[in-house]
């Protein structure tokens, strides 16, 4: 009797969480290891507190922020969520007259909810910027807005890139139209950090969000970066372990191994990110070769500065992205419809609504997203297997659809 054989396995999925490098893992181990709480005063305790702050202070300098300006929390939705939360709730206080976010209509779920509650719960005034077909931000469209209620916004959040399209924000041209009027700027960096260059302090943010498991480190620990001279109100209450905005024992081996695969990124960055730009363009070339109907999304003369190195958005007409996700899966190759955290749920992206792709479009695209780890026979397995994926997909389309 012949055995299965299982298909080698592709992971095309790192917009959604990568691997870790090995030398994270060994940190990790090593630092899971150790007995003490950080904020015990014994030997152990001041033992596993120096591991923290030696971890605080290599994040700080690989972001080109200060110390103390590195809030380490559970991951990027918490960190969203204080900053977005906190910070308004902070301006509000202190000016009752700020009662007013601003984002981007292409926000990550980790920001476009904790935003439609401060709306709903909170009565805050929400103002959304609209974007282009590429998923960057309408600068003349916000720059009305600020002008218009200037006054009235406490905080301001756009993301630095895209999860889903890749497209890269005009981060700075938003600071140079908020900050004359004192509204605070945040910005979500999970995608952004290792794919394009990043110094908190020279660009002139008030706050933004890093996560471990999107640069080679653990799920369950990130940062809000936040300015050591703004205040923001905590969301948890506890022992107020970091600078009295976010409570909860710290996770020395977490933090340790998050330092870690930071360090390693920065250190590779120039070199990883031209070898994902070659690869991406591999990959976009062969999906468009393997299936001559493939629409691959973004601006074709785009450089790297206007869209991550790692992420190929891809249309497939008359198929539906879950049948073609699952269809690619069966061969072994691992792909997204979009955010991971909105997997399952039958439904288009609001990224791409947001982008003027109509519903069907919208269902029928997936996104392939390299990583440190991702090679060229990667890429062609992929293209090897799309023609066939295709075809079925397309097929069970029409059936639906008779």
């Amino acid at each position: 009797m012949s055995q299965f054989v299982q298909p080698p396995r592709v992971y095309l999925d790192h917009a959604a969480t990568t691997s870790m490098y090995p030398e994270v893992r060994e940190v990790m181990m090593r630092e899971l290891e150790r007995v003490g709480n950080a904020s015990s005063l014994h030997t152990s305790g001041r033992s596993a507190r120096r591991v923290v702050e030696e971890s605080r202070e290599l994040i700080a300098e690989r972001l080109g922020a200060r110390p103390s300006e590195v809030v380490f929390c559970s991951g990027g939705t918490e960190a969203n969520n204080l900053a977005i939360k906190g910070l308004y709730w902070a301006r509000k206080t202190a000016d009752p007259a700020r009662n007013t976010v601003v984002f981007s209509s292409i926000e990550h779920h980790a920001l476009l909810d904790p935003v439609s509650w401060l709306e709903k719960h909170e009565g805050a005034h929400v103002l959304t910027t609209p974007v282009d077909d590429m998923g960057r931000i309408d600068v003349a469209h916000l720059a009305r807005d600020i002008e218009e209620y200037r006054d009235q916004i406490g905080v301001l959040t756009t993301m630095w890139a895209n999860n889903e399209m890749g497209t890269v924000q005009p981060i700075r041209k938003v600071i140079e139209l908020a900050a004359p009027h004192g509204i605070l700027v945040h910005s979500d960096a999970v995608q952004a950090a290792g794919y394009v260059p990043i110094n908190f302090a020279e660009i002139g943010l008030d706050a933004m969000t890093v996560t471990a498991h999107k640069l080679g480190g653990p799920v369950g620990v990130g940062a809000l970066v936040m300015k050591r001279e703004i205040e923001a109100t905590p969301l948890l209450h506890g022992g107020g372990q970091e600078r009295d905005v976010r409570s909860g024992t710290i996770g020395v081996a977490l933090i340790a191994a998050f330092a870690k695969a930071l360090d390693i990124t920065i250190e590779n960055q120039a070199k990883s990110v031209a070898r994902l730009e070659d690869l991406r363009a591999k990959l976009a070339a062969g999906i468009r070769a393997a299936v001559p109907e493939a629409i691959v999304n973004g601006d074709p003369n785009a450089g790297p500065e206007h869209r991550l190195p790692n992420i190929v958005h891809a249309t497939f007409p008359g198929c539906e992205g879950d049948a073609m996700l699952m269809l690619l899966d069966a061969n072994g190759v691992e792909v997204s419809t979009g955010s991971a955290c909105a997997a399952g749920v039958p439904q288009p992206s609001h990224v791409l609504l947001a982008m003027g792709f109509d519903e069907e479009s919208a269902r029928g695209s997936l996104r392939f997203s390299l990583g440190h780890d991702s090679t060229e026979a990667d890429i062609e397995r992929v293209v090897a297997v799309l023609p066939t994926v295709f075809e079925r997909a397309r097929a069970a389309s029409l059936v639906r659809r008779s």
